[in-house]
């Protein structure tokens, strides 16, 4: 028994209206037979590869919200590899072409797909799926708490509401 590709069924949002200068929305590989699977999630030689610092997955429960996070240097890469999970991104960034813009991602094993996203991103997420979802982050570097800005997921300072029912 051969584990042949299933289709990709995730969708790439680069550049589409919504989209934030630097995140990236890679399609991932997923690999299932009669056995199970198999999910690729990141590769040392996929061109948005940066480093590697640490591998961890964060559960979630049905509609608690994980937010708002901003890395300074770090680039996480995040893939869901059980339930559902909504991901947000508001690009607060001075310098940025897409400053002021908000990305929703919502990512599960069957719309399987990396979100890469940069430094100075604010982003957090959501867990759709009864009872709990996991979301794995290959990081660019060991967690270092200094490196790291917190904010309150209702926080006024973002123009996103996170949904109390989800």
């Amino acid at each position: 028994m051969s584990l042949e590709p299933e289709a990709e069924s995730a969708r790439p949002v680069g550049g589409q209206p919504g989209s934030i200068a630097g995140v990236r929305v890679v399609p991932l590989p997923r690999l299932a037979d009669d056995r199970g699977a198999v999910y690729h999630m990141l590769r040392s030689d996929d061109p948005h590869f940066t480093e590697f610092g640490e591998i961890y997955f964060s559960t979630v429960y049905a509609g608690v919200v994980k937010a708002w996070k901003n890395h300074r240097r770090l680039t996480a890469n995040y893939a869901c590899i059980h339930g559902r999970i909504k991901i947000v991104l508001y690009d607060d960034r001075p310098e940025s072409p897409t400053r002021g813009e908000l990305m929703e991602i919502d990512v599960s094993p069957d719309e399987y797909a990396l979100v890469v996203i940069p430094p100075g991103i604010w982003h957090g997420f959501q867990g759709l799926a009864e009872p709990i979802s996991i979301l794995a982050n290959c990081a660019s570097e060991p967690h270092d708490p200094e490196e790291l800005d917190r904010r309150d997921p209702y926080s006024n300072e973002f123009p996103y509401h996170w949904r109390r029912d989800a």
